[in-house]
């Protein structure tokens, strides 16, 4: 599987409190399921008006169709090339 950054545009989404997350988090892995195993949510980080979601996916069709299941814009959709970090330097 290929890994993606998806970056949602969504105004408001850093002033929603834990419960609403949940509910959140429910209806993404309501859609997940249904496209299982083709595509799986690692993680997403929340910033003033935006999420930025790491996905596995198989392709990017799965991730847009992720978002039409779940309710939640896929507005920029980038395939990581390469990953490094502090252990990259050795």
């Amino acid at each position: 599987m290929k890994k993606y950054v998806i970056e949602r545009e969504i105004p408001g989404v850093e002033q929603l409190d834990a419960e609403q997350l949940k509910g959140a988090a429910a209806a993404s892995n309501a859609a997940l399921a249904k496209l299982a195993p083709r595509v799986q949510w690692v993680e997403s980080f929340v910033t003033k008006d935006k999420t930025f979601c790491v996905y596995l996916a198989e392709d990017e069709s799965v991730i847009r169709e992720h978002a039409a299941l779940s309710g939640f814009p896929a507005s920029r959709i980038t395939e990581v090339a390469g990953v490094i970090s502090p252990v990259t330097a050795g």
